[in-house]
């Protein structure tokens, strides 16, 4: 039998700071030779999504990308592995199936001239910070599409975000390799019938807030937040590529089409 090499030699451990992946990382870090971002082939995750999420928040506010491998700890672990194997973690390295995934660009201008640049992996989500209904001019592809969208919120979602802010908004399911987004309007008022869009991903979304000072709104780009919005302009940045490691048989684009028939 042939024995499998590492693909990844130099691995860095991000360990969330829940009890469970702190007592799961203390045999993991006495086994292995472990290295700072700035020098590892690949990045180890323990925990859930959440600080998956994080993990990869980090890699993008660095500039250093690189594969990154989760170890479930948390709930749903939808973007993690399996924490138990009888297989070695580098075995499971060397085996593992890279999937990509291209997160957005968020640049959102506030009401006094001040811009904000940040990137989501799952969301961009746009809520009303005050009792009063939001009021949205919802451009696409350089062209405006809704003129005034009277509601709490409307947010935009990646494939790998499809499942979840999303899906509870009653958004749809986006397979993986889709080349898609979702805009999925958060308790629509007006116009009543529009449900949202399935997208093209190659094409530039841009919001404007409408009597932004009487209807103030913020945008969120998974969890980094910016009050008192006056414009928003959403791209995938596809120069910055995310990649997920899976073991065989439990790729993140399984767990989206399984999720389709959950009851």
């Amino acid at each position: 039998m042939t024995e499998l090499k590492p693909i990844y030699e130099k691995l860095s451990l991000f360990v969330s700071p829940t009890e469970r992946a702190q007592e799961a990382a203390a045999p993991l870090r006495d086994a292995h030779d472990w290295v700072p971002l700035a020098e590892a082939d690949a990045i180890v995750v323990l925990g859930g999504d959440g600080f998956m999420l994080t993990a990869l928040h980090t890699m993008l506010d660095a500039g250093r990308i690189v594969p990154a491998y989760g170890l479930n700890l948390g709930t749903v672990g939808f973007l993690m592995n399996r924490y138990k194997s009888a297989r070695p973690l580098m075995e499971r390295l060397a085996r593992a199936k890279p999937l990509t995934v291209s997160p957005l660009f968020m640049k959102a201008v506030r009401q006094d001239g001040s811009s904000f640049e940040n990137c989501a992996i799952n969301e961009v989500s746009l809520l009303r910070e005050t009792r009063q209904t939001a009021k949205l001019e919802v451009s696409v592809g350089g062209k405006v599409r809704i003129p005034e969208l009277a509601c709490d919120g409307v947010l935009v979602a990646t494939p790998a975000g499809s499942t979840a802010y999303n899906f509870s908004a009653n958004g749809p399911i986006l397979p993986l390799a889709s080349g898609q987004l979702a805009l999925t309007p958060i308790s629509a008022f007006r116009p009543r019938r529009w449900k949202g869009a399935i997208l093209p991903d190659h094409l530039p979304i841009a919001f404007r807030v409408l009597e932004a000072e009487k209807r103030p709104v913020s945008a969120v780009a998974d969890q980094k937040e910016v009050r008192n919005i006056a414009t928003i302009e959403v791209r995938v940045a596809h120069e910055r590529d995310l990649t997920l490691l899976f073991d065989p048989g439990h790729s993140l684009d399984e767990r989206i089409v399984t999720e389709q028939f959950v009851i």
